[in-house]
C-alpha cells in the first residue's frame, strides 16, 4: 500500500470531540478535518460503531480517516453509546437507541459551522449494517452511503440463522460481544475517577445476547426491524456496496443492486472481512479513492464519472489448490452494465433424475469440519480446506469432466424433491471444484432447515415419509472451474460446526434433485481495473505481543468425540502516541460426537487487557452452549480486574426452548 502524507488540505484532528444526545448521553467521537473547514466548510462523512476508535478499529481508522480529511471531507468515528469512550448503555445490535444515535449525530455535524450540510456515511460489518438502515430511516443531511460485508436481511443472511437453520456463529459472535463491551473507556479521556464508575456501570448492566437471539428462532417482527430488504424503496441515498468471496456476506451486492431504486454501484472482489485497500486474498484494490470518486460526486456535485460506472463488478476467481488460506487469488474482474445480467444464462443439470434409484443422505454429526470460519477475519488458517473429508461423509453427485473452462457468476440453486424419517431435518449442498487428482475445492455452499422450505416465518414441520420439494439457495459466487476439472455436488444433512445439529439424527431420502447452474461467457481479460492501494500514514505502536492463530481438529479414538479448537491471539500493542497499551485472545472449543446431535457443545473465552504506566485493567469472558432434544443451554460469565483484584464477577444462566431447530 502507498503511504500518502501530503493532501490537497492540511488536517488537523479532535481526538475526543463530544456530540450530546437529545437525552443528555455523550458520546465521543474521533474527527479530521481540513484545517480551514470553519472558512471552507465540508462534507462529512460519519462512521458510528462499537468497536473502540482508541484502541480497537484504529489501526483501519488511521489508514482511512486522515486520507478523508485531506481530501476535503469532516471524517467522524463515533463510539456508539455504551462503548469505548462514550456513555451510555447498549442493550443489542441495531437497536432503535442506536439507529436514532446515528441520526441524531447526522444532524449534529450537518448544522456545524464547518460542515456544508451533505453528510455520508460508511462502514464495514457493523458499520456496513447500521449505514444501510440508517439510510432507510431517510435523515434529510444523509446523502450517500458506502456498505462492506453488510446484510440487508438480519434473519436470513446474518451471523444468526442461515435458511433457517441456527448458526454457531449466533453463539460465538453474543461471546465476542459480551468481551469486546466489557472493557471500560480509556482514563485519559473519561478522568482518572469517571473512567471506573462509567465502567462498573456498563460491567453491571452488560447483556449477553445469544439468549435473546436464541428467542427468535423464527423469522419475526424482531429480525424485520432494520433488515431493509423489508422495504427497500425506503433507501434514498446513493448506495456503494462492496463485499468479499472469502467473506460470510456474499450475497448484499447482488441483493442491493437487483432490489434499491436509489443509485446503486456494486464491487465484489477475493477478500475476507476487511476492507478492500488492505484485504487479502490479493488483490487488494484502491478502495479510498474509488471511495472518494463517490463522495465528491454525491456530497460534493463533481462529476467523477460514478453514474456511469458498471452496475456490478466482480472479481472472477480462477481455480486454486484447496487450502485454509491464500494470499493470493488469480483471477480478473468483469463488469456488468445491469444487474441481474441478460449476458448471464442458466444451465439446468439432473442430479437425482425423477424416478430414479432414491438417495440416502444421513451424514455423521461430525460432517462439515472442513467449512472454515462464517467470516474469516484474521489472516490466518480460516477458510475453507480441502473439501474431500466432508465430501467422504456427504452424498456426492460427480458431473463428467469439462472439455472447456466455465465461468460461474451468480447464486446456484438446488431443487430437491426427499423425505425424512424426522419431524425436523436440515440439509446442507455444497457445490466443489474437483481436480484431476481428486483435490476438491469449495465453490459456494448453501444451508436450509426443512421445516423452512415454505416460509422462515411460518414453519412447518416435516410428516415423517412425506415428500416434499424444496428449493436451496447456495451463496453468490464468481468462479472459473478449468477444463479437466469436473463439479461436484455434495449433500449431507450435518455441517458442523457451522450450523447447530437437528435433535435427532436424521435419514433423508431424495427421489429427485436439479443443479441450476448461473453461467456467464468467459471473460478473456480484465474488463475493469481499480488504482493501487493508497492509505495515511500507519498507526505507530510498539510490538508488546505478537500475533498468533491456530486450528487444531481432534479425534478421541476412544470415545469418539471430535474436538476443534481454535486460538486467535491478537497480540498486545502500544500505541506510540497515546501511551495505551491493548491486547486480547480468543479462545473457541467445539465439540461433538458422529452419532449423537445432542454431544454438540461449544465453549469461548475471551481475554481483553489495557494498560499504561501502572495502570491495567483486565477481562475474562466465557461462555458455554448445549442442548437437549427441547432446549438450548446457555450460560457466561464476565470477570473484571484492576491489576491482579477481582472487582466484578457476573453469571448469566438460560435455558431457551427449540422450536422446529
Amino acid at each position: 500500500m502507498k503511504t500518502v502524507t501530503e493532501f490537497p488540505r492540511k488536517v488537523v484532528e479532535f481526538p475526543d470531540m463530544a456530540i450530546v444526545m437529545p437525552d443528555g448521553c455523550r458520546l465521543s467521537a474521533r474527527v479530521w478535518m481540513p484545517e480551514d473547514a470553519g472558512d471552507e466548510p465540508v462534507p462529512a462523512i460519519l462512521e458510528h460503531l462499537p468497536y473502540r476508535k482508541r484502541d480497537g478499529t484504529i489501526f483501519r481508522d488511521q489508514l482511512t480517516h486522515p486520507y478523508f480529511a485531506g481530501h476535503g471531507y469532516a471524517s467522524i468515528r463515533v463510539d456508539m453509546r455504551g462503548n469505548g469512550d462514550s456513555e451510555g448503555l447498549m442493550d443489542d445490535e441495531y437497536s432503535e437507541q442506536e439507529l436514532q444515535d446515528a441520526c441524531d449525530v447526522i444532524a449534529w455535524a450537518a448544522s456545524q459551522p464547518w460542515c456544508n450540510g451533505n453528510v455520508g456515511m460508511m462502514g464495514i460489518s457493523w458499520g456496513g449494517f447500521n449505514c444501510l438502515q440508517v439510510a432507510a430511516k431517510q435523515p434529510p443531511a444523509l446523502k450517500a452511503v458506502i456498505s462492506l460485508c453488510s446484510t440487508v436481511d438480519r434473519y436470513a443472511d446474518d451471523i444468526h440463522y442461515k435458511g433457517g437453520c441456527l448458526l454457531i456463529e449466533n453463539f460465538g459472535w453474543a461471546s465476542t460481544m459480551l468481551s469486546y463491551s466489557s472493557r471500560p473507556p480509556d482514563p485519559l479521556l473519561a478522568g482518572d475517577v469517571r473512567w471506573r464508575d462509567l465502567w462498573l456501570t456498563r460491567l453491571q448492566n452488560q447483556p449477553f445476547l445469544a439468549p435473546l437471539w436464541l428467542k427468535h428462532q423464527h423469522r419475526d417482527a424482531y429480525w424485520k426491524r432494520g433488515s431493509i430488504c423489508e422495504d427497500f424503496s425506503a433507501v434514498h441515498a446513493a448506495v456503494l456496496s462492496i463485499g468479499g468471496w472469502h467473506d460470510g456476506y456474499r450475497n448484499t451486492v447482488s441483493h442491493l443492486a437487483t432490489n434499491i431504486e436509489a443509485p446503486v454501484k456494486g464491487i465484489i472482489g477475493p477478500w475476507i472481512h476487511k476492507y478492500p485497500h488492505y484485504a487479502a486474498p490479493k488483490p487488494a484494490i484502491g478502495f479510498l479513492q474509488e471511495a472518494l470518486r463517490w463522495w465528491d460526486h454525491w456530497l460534493k456535485g463533481i462529476d467523477t464519472g460514478v453514474e456511469a460506472d458498471p452496475t456490478y463488478r466482480a472479481y472472477v476467481m480462477d481455480s486454486v489448490r484447496p487450502a485454509r488460506w491464500h494470499p493470493q487469488r488469480p483471477g480478473r474482474w468483469v463488469a456488468e452494465q445491469e444487474w441481474p445480467s441478460p449476458t448471464i444464462k442458466t444451465q439446468v443439470i439432473e442430479l437425482v433424475p425423477e424416478g430414479s434409484k432414491a438417495a440416502i443422505v444421513a451424514s455423521p454429526q461430525s460432517c462439515g469440519l472442513a467449512g472454515g470460519e462464517y467470516f474469516p477475519f484474521t489472516f490466518g488458517p480460516e477458510l475453507p480446506g480441502d473439501q474431500r473429508p466432508d465430501d467422504a461423509l456427504s452424498v456426492c453427485f460427480d458431473q463428467p469432466p469439462l472439455t472447456e473452462a466455465i465461468d460461474i457468476v451468480g447464486a446456484p440453486e438446488v431443487e430437491v424433491h426427499l423425505s425424512s424419517d424426522r419431524p425436523q431435518a436440515n440439509i446442507a449442498i455444497r457445490l466443489c471444484d474437483v481436480h484431476p487428482d481428486g483435490a476438491s475445492e469449495l465453490i459456494s455452499y448453501g444451508v436450509l432447515n426443512l421445516t423452512h422450505r415454505n416460509s422462515h416465518e411460518f414453519p412447518q414441520a416435516l410428516v415423517p415419509g412425506e415428500t416434499v420439494s424444496a428449493r436451496v439457495v447456495l451463496d453468490q459466487c464468481a468462479y472459473r472451474v478449468p477444463a479437466g476439472h469436473h463439479l461436484r455436488i455434495a449433500v449431507s444433512n450435518a455441517y458442523w460446526p457451522m450450523i447447530w445439529p437437528s435433535p435427532e439424527p436424521v435419514q433423508l431420502t431424495m427421489s429427485a434433485a436439479t443443479l441450476s447452474l448461473p453461467l456467464r461467457p468467459l471473460a478473456t481479460g480484465a474488463e475493469v481495473t481499480f488504482a493501487e492501494p493508497e492509505g495515511a500514514t500507519p498507526w505507530a505502536t510498539e510490538t508488546v505481543r505478537a500475533t498468533s492463530s491456530e486450528r487444531h481438529v481432534d479425534r478421541d479414538e476412544k470415545s469418539g468425540i471430535v474436538t476443534l479448537s481454535i486460538v486467535d491471539d491478537f497480540g498486545e500493542v502500544r500505541d506510540l502516541a497515546h501511551g495505551l497499551v491493548n491486547g486480547s485472545i480468543a479462545r473457541e472449543t467445539w465439540t461433538i460426537h458422529p452419532d449423537d446431535p445432542l454431544s454438540a457443545s461449544g465453549k469461548t473465552h475471551w481475554t481483553q487487557t489495557l494498560s499504561r504506566n501502572g495502570w491495567s485493567v483486565r477481562t475474562e469472558t466465557s461462555a458455554e452452549m448445549r442442548s437437549d432434544a427441547q432446549n438450548f443451554i446457555v450460560s457466561a460469565r464476565i470477570e473484571a480486574y484492576e491489576g491482579e483484584m477481582l472487582v466484578f464477577e457476573r453469571n448469566f444462566e438460560e435455558k431457551v426452548p427449540r422450536a422446529l431447530l
